[in-house]
């Protein structure tokens, strides 16, 4: 892994650096750049520091891997390959994603996973340990989001107007979500042991990477609701 030292570099030096190594990549002394890695298909990212704006826009195949805190819409538009935040993540992650998976430790803020959508075989899926912020999944028409409530404040595991728009794709949360409202074109119950099933997959993947114990730490199986559209036709 070729390491590197990007605190006096902008985005666009940053990622022609990126470019021309060949191997892994480490990144020091990030410092809000942009666009880092956009467009990377053949490359693991290791960040240390804080990522701007659009990180991994349009990803292609990368795995990145954030050891701190990222800014707004990362994984914009993404089509496949890996973002594994390991603190807290911005606005609108998972932006128009069609593929790939975004996994976050903490939290995230609002509109996570507007406009995610599939395309034949590709599904994302966005996973929010801890809680999001207003309108998650607005305008979801395909893929997967998952929010755990693994954080521990006091906080609803979703703020205001989640779903809203919402005509495709599905959502989990790990939680009775009393006093949430939803709207009407929704529906939203407690998930069967087929519909964990489903999920399992990046549940465990999710618990190996940040050190949970998919079992004892994050018992699916209590309390978790399922919300769909009431005529989902994304798959």
């Amino acid at each position: 892994m070729t390491s590197l030292d990007v605190k006096a570099l902008n985005h666009k030096s940053l990622n022609q650096q990126i470019r021309t190594v060949e191997n892994d990549v480490k990144l020091i002394n990030v410092l809000g750049q942009r666009f880092i890695a956009a467009g990377a298909s053949d490359k693991r990212l290791d960040i240390y520091g804080t990522p701007g704006n659009a990180l991994g826009a349009y990803l292609n195949g990368a795995v990145i891997n954030v050891h701190g805190n990222a800014q707004d819409a990362v994984g914009d538009t993404m089509n496949s390959g890996q973002i594994n935040v390991f603190g807290n993540i911005g606005d609108a992650p998972g932006y128009a994603m069609r593929g790939g998976r975004i996994y976050v430790k903490g939290n995230a803020g609002y509109r996570a996973g507007i406009h995610m959508k599939a395309y034949k075989e590709h599904l994302p899926v966005l996973m929010i340990g801890g809680k999001a912020g207003s309108f998650l999944g607005e305008y979801q028409a395909g893929g997967v989001i998952i929010v755990l409530g693994l954080s521990d404040d006091e906080k609803d595991i979703v703020a205001n107007f989640p779903c809203t728009g919402m005509h495709g794709g599905k959502m989990y949360l790990r939680s009775r979500c009393e006093g949430i409202h939803f709207p009407h074109q929704v529906t939203a119950r407690l998930a069967q042991p087929e519909d964990l099933d489903e999920i399992r997959e990046y549940i465990e993947e999710f618990a190996d990477i940040f050190g949970y114990n998919a079992t004892a730490r994050i018992p699916i199986n209590r309390c978790m609701l399922r919300i769909e559209p009431m005529l989902n036709s994304s798959e």
